[in-house]
């Protein structure tokens, strides 16, 4: 039988806190996290203005706020990692690496949007 919790808005509430918490832990633990928050907050109200369209706007920002969700799945990952223990091992290794390759590819991503968006004819 399934563990009986909190249901309804104080589930959701609940939620919000463990995303606030999730946030704060990154912003504390993680140089990357932290630099790429403070570039999406240059970023994002640059994607609102220079966008032309709603649409142009939402991919703009979207591309940002995509690069911190990956930031904050690779985070969660080297942290389950660390937590298993300290000594060196090619799979604790490898999830760490792909980690930092989703995050890449992320940013690869949002650089390639912000330039089509923003120069669409080159």
């Amino acid at each position: 039988m399934a563990k009986a919790g909190a249901t309804g808005f104080t589930r959701i509430i609940n939620a919000a806190g463990y995303s606030w918490l999730g946030f704060k832990a990154a912003y504390k633990n993680e140089a990357a996290f932290r630099q790429e928050l403070w570039l999406s907050i240059i970023l994002v109200p640059t994607g609102i203005y220079l966008g032309e369209t709603l649409l142009d706007k939402a991919i703009l920002v979207c591309s940002v706020l995509f690069v911190l969700i990956v930031e904050l799945l690779n985070s969660a990952i080297e942290s389950v990692v660390d937590r298993i223990g300290d000594e060196p091992h090619e799979l604790s290794g490898r999830a760490k690496d792909m980690g930092s390759s989703a995050v890449f590819l992320a940013i690869a991503i949002t650089i390639i949007i912000w330039v089509a968006v923003l120069y669409p004819g080159a």
